[in-house]
């Protein structure tokens, strides 16, 4: 009998999916990874995973698309050393499996002469957390409902303000389940939620035409996305459009910056979450790499990143490889605690796994990835954070940015940024970019809002071609001496 505990039935709902219709069972999983790893291999793991995803999207007034998918298959794995083989199939069956499987031994004639100890590191625990709904959310509304859902966004945008000209509105809805089979015996599943609702308007006044966005979601059902949230996501994206209207051309040259809460966090993730990721670390190509017990940031200065936080859009019951995901304190009043990890990395390095082993999907290999990475809040009220400033940058919304993660070094755009003067906001700017290092950046930061707030579940994480859903956040901060390119 099947109990009531959420792993069980999790794995009772992967199971129906993924193996039984294909007449699988944990007997057949145990001889592929048997197979995989007679070549001398030191972990060996087979993903499976079905996805179904649906989205919809308005512009000019209308929904001129909806679609719909269905993706399954299976991913064998290998590893010796620091060395990986990999082979995926989109058919799942017996023989395809044993076909991927012999295919990834060969790792063990490769490595033949490296002998690399088992630690206990790559073994799981058993996955006991239920962060969210095992559902599927695309079931959860009617389609005429997702339709209507678009229709309000964009009459209420239009009803907002008169310069408003154009509105796109996005719906997407997907059900993910994977099962992962590790060579120890060991067995795990998830059931995967996840819904975003996103919104750009576009203002125009005397020729001139600005763009606002925003948006949310995370591991829900399509019911999250009230009336009252919705219109929210709406009033950010007009607020920001019409604010650039009146943008005047930013200035240039080394200033204090203020960030705001929430998604400026992006570039906490981008300048520094990367640079703690365990791969870069082992390789000794981040900037970080050897500064574990060592100051990397000023005092008060903790950084988290969590894969515990429930229905967040980063959240997971367990990683891409079963682990189940944890809090990680990386940076904790400025000292640097450790690495994010997935099994292989953990193994090399001599450390336990930290749960951030994530794949974009059966056709990709784990990585070690951030799940939602945040700031903790400190002790100063926000406004007299901003009143601090004599001349400088008040940052509250971010578009692209790029990074090196040997120096740390990293330029973003502001999307949405304010002139101070006198410790008082002067007028929107446009065109402003922040250039620093993350590392230096750390060090910088004087004054620490008590506003902590996490994005609202935008987030993806681009890495080595993979994408993930991610969070980010932060209070507001104020970091002296950084260089904003500006057209003025």
């Amino acid at each position: 009998m099947i109990s009531n505990h959420p792993s069980s039935e999790r794995l009772a709902v992967a199971r129906a999916l993924l193996l039984t219709p294909f007449g699988l069972d944990e007997t057949d999983l145990a001889r592929v990874l048997a197979l995989s790893a007679s070549g001398g291999a030191d972990d060996a793991d087979v993903y499976f995973q079905f996805t179904r995803a649906e989205g919809w999207s308005l512009e000019e007034s209308i929904v001129k698309s909806g679609s719909f998918s269905i993706d399954q298959g299976v991913g064998v794995r290998a590893v010796k050393g620091d060395k990986t083989a990999f082979a995926y199939a989109d058919d799942i069956s017996e023989a395809s499996l044993r076909d991927a499987a012999a295919t990834v031994r060969v790792i063990g004639a490769a490595s033949q002469n490296r002998r690399v100890r088992r630690t206990g590191a790559g073994r799981l625990a058993k996955p006991e957390q239920a962060l969210y709904p095992s559902m599927d959310p695309i079931a959860s509304l009617g389609s005429a409902d997702k339709v209507a859902l678009l229709e309000q966004v964009e009459r209420y945008a239009r009803a907002k303000d008169p310069r408003i000209v154009q509105v796109m509105a996005s719906l997407a809805a997907e059900y993910d389940v994977v099962l992962i089979a590790r060579l120890g015996g060991q067995i795990a599943a998830d059931v995967r939620p996840l819904v975003r609702l996103s919104v750009s308007v576009i203002a125009q006044q005397n020729g001139r035409r600005e763009m606002g966005a925003s948006g949310g979601g995370g591991r829900y059902d399509l019911a999250y996305f009230s009336p009252e949230l919705a219109r929210g996501y709406v009033d950010e994206a007009v607020t920001a459009a019409l604010a650039n209207l009146e943008a005047r051309a930013a200035p240039a040259g080394e200033m204090p910056v203020v960030l705001g809460p929430g998604w400026p966090g992006v570039l906490l993730h981008e300048a520094v979450g990367h640079g703690l990721e365990g791969d870069f670390n082992r390789k000794g190509s981040s900037a970080f790499t050897g500064m574990i017990g060592r100051r990397v940031a000023a005092k008060g200065v903790t950084v988290l990143d969590d894969g515990q936080l429930p229905a967040r859009r980063g959240s997971l019951n367990i990683d891409d490889e079963g682990c189940p995901t944890q809090r990680n304190v990386l940076i904790e009043d400025g000292i640097l605690k450790g690495y994010l990890q997935d099994a292989l990395n953990a193994r090399l390095m001599k450390v336990a796994p930290t749960g951030n082993g994530r794949r974009e999907s059966y056709a990709h290999i784990p990585l070690p990835r951030m799940t939602n990475t945040y700031m903790l809040a400190g002790q100063r009220d926000p406004q007299e954070i901003v009143a601090s400033i004599r001349k400088g940058l008040y940052a509250i919304n971010f578009g692209g940015g790029q990074v090196d993660i040997t120096s740390g070094k990293f330029v973003f755009s502001a999307s949405q940024a304010y002139w101070v003067e006198n410790g008082k906001i002067q007028y929107p700017v446009k065109g402003a970019t922040l250039i620093g290092s993350g590392p230096e950046s750390l060090k910088k930061i004087s004054m620490i809002g008590n506003d902590l707030r996490l994005d609202s579940g935008i987030g993806a994480c681009g890495k080595e071609g993979q994408s993930v859903p991610v969070g980010v956040g932060q209070p507001t901060l104020r970091i002296d001496g950084l260089t904003v390119g500006g057209t003025a």
